[in-house]
């Protein structure tokens, strides 16, 4: 590279400052814990796939971004980045059935890649969280019912406004458009999809033109799709519709025993709202989506749904239910815009002060001493002034500044540089306050700027 070309970001592969990492891996470390909680097993898988396998799962509406050797150049690549975390678990649970206890509930925290239009909330290279629970044959409805509890807690475990849980199933609509005579409801979908959006009327009007539903029929699925309740009182307004097909009330009484199920959580906080359907292909019953409190712009936070064709091993169905966070969407929003930061740029708690070169080993003696206890705890490299030594300790962030005896005197003593408070400490025994352990997230109401992260 020459002295005067210019390095230029990549649009759509966000990459954060340091202090913007502290936050997203506080993120990920909540979700972490709150799916163990509730018994789920981390699993990462290998970031790419073959890559007719997965053109074959469907996801046609997305650029799969494909992996070759430079010497292999103007050959086609047998490779491809995997666009979510479903595609490859399905995969793993066919590989490894038989070394796996089912019902098999995992977690999986890694990036992936998609190949859309760059914009906020939508990259190219982004972290996903998901949450899934894979059946041998068969899963219980336990698992589909179980899943709005997990969202709700995992939602409200994050430092973002409150958010509203709605959920649906796929063979309601499926079922509706039999009733009706259809078999095929894609077009349906694909306008009901856009309701919150572009209204009901301008979903009218794709109904008739792109559906090729009449006036009558046009206005039956807008009725479907207007139904919200927050509990099980949906049943009776989607039976007055009047239409009579197995599956859909099959899906009625699924959705029924998932909005029952989630009675115990703050009222409001699920919606049956029949209209949600997931946009891909491989949802065949029970599907969710959350709304975040004055962020409708940005979409689904937290979907996912149940899927029992996606996988199956050995002639075994393996069916599933699960749910993806989409943590960069989260943080391009909120970490963005400023309403989410650390309380400081470091996890460094306490800088060690250098007296001199020939005490190097005292600072470094009593450094160790603190990180034995789980305190972040760094030497500073040079034995300069103690003022210039404080001052670049307050510009990182750090609260602390450990002084070593000097001369004369026979105790240690550390620095609050916010406070100026110095007092005599003992590194085997002295703890900060808790808050000053670790970087905290600290959640501003009314961000001064924006910090947006190189690649957006």
């Amino acid at each position: 590279m020459s002295q005067k070309s210019q390095i230029t970001p990549l649009s759509g592969f966000p990459e954060w400052l340091p202090e913007q990492r502290i936050v997203e891996q506080d993120l990920l470390d909540r979700i972490r814990a709150l799916a163990e909680l509730y018994g789920f097993v981390p699993l990462e898988t290998r970031a790419v796939e073959p890559l007719e396998y997965l053109v074959h799962q469907g996801e046609t509406s997305k650029e799969i971004y494909t992996v070759g050797r430079l010497q292999d150049s103007g050959q086609a690549s047998e490779l491809g980045l995997h666009f979510d975390l479903t595609v490859p678990l399905a995969r793993y649970v066919q590989e490894f059935r038989g070394k796996l206890r089912f019902p098999f509930k995992r977690y999986q925290i890694q990036k992936v890649w998609r190949g859309e239009r760059p914009q906020e909330g939508r990259y190219r290279e982004f972290y996903q969280a998901d949450l899934d629970v894979v059946g041998d044959g068969e899963l219980s409805l336990h698992f589909d019912a179980e899943m709005p509890a997990i969202i709700h807690a995992l939602l409200t475990a994050l430092p973002v406004p409150p958010a509203t849980v709605l959920v649906s199933n796929r063979k309601i609509l499926d079922g509706f458009g039999r009733g009706l005579g259809r078999a095929d409801t894609t077009e349906i979908v694909r306008a009901l999809d856009k309701l919150d959006k572009v209204g009901p009327q301008a979903v009218r009007q794709m109904l008739l033109e792109h559906a090729g539903a009449s006036g009558s029929e046009a206005d039956r699925w807008l009725s479907l799709a207007a139904i919200r309740s927050t509990d099980t009182g949906f049943v009776d307004d989607a039976t007055a519709l009047g239409v009579t097909d197995d599956l859909f009330a099959e899906g009625v009484d699924e959705l029924a025993t998932v909005m029952a199920a989630c009675s115990t959580l703050p009222h409001g906080a699920v919606v049956a709202d029949l209209h949600i359907a997931r946009g891909l292909d491989y949802y065949t019953g029970t599907v969710y989506e959350s709304m975040i409190a004055g962020h409708d712009d940005l979409g689904s936070i937290c979907s996912g749904g149940r899927y029992d064709d996606l996988a199956s091993g050995g002639g075994h169905a393996l069916p599933g239910v699960g749910i993806s966070v989409g943590v960069s969407r989260l943080l391009g929003r909120f970490l963005g815009s400023g309403r989410l930061r650390a309380s400081r740029t470091t996890p460094t708690c306490v800088l060690v002060a250098l007296t001199n070169d020939d005490t190097r080993a005292q600072s470094a003696a009593i450094a160790q001493q603190l990180r034995a206890r789980g305190i972040a705890a760094e030497v500073f490299h040079e034995p300069l002034r103690f003022g210039k030594q404080i001052r670049h300790a307050d510009r990182r962030g750090i609260p602390f500044v450990w002084f070593p005896p000097l001369a004369g005197d026979d105790k240690d003593s550390v620095r609050d540089l916010r406070s100026g408070a110095q007092v005599p400490a003992d590194a085997a025994t002295w703890t900060p306050p808790g808050n000053d352990l670790r970087p905290t997230i600290e959640v501003a109401a009314d961000p001064l700027r924006a910090t947006r992260p190189h690649g957006v």
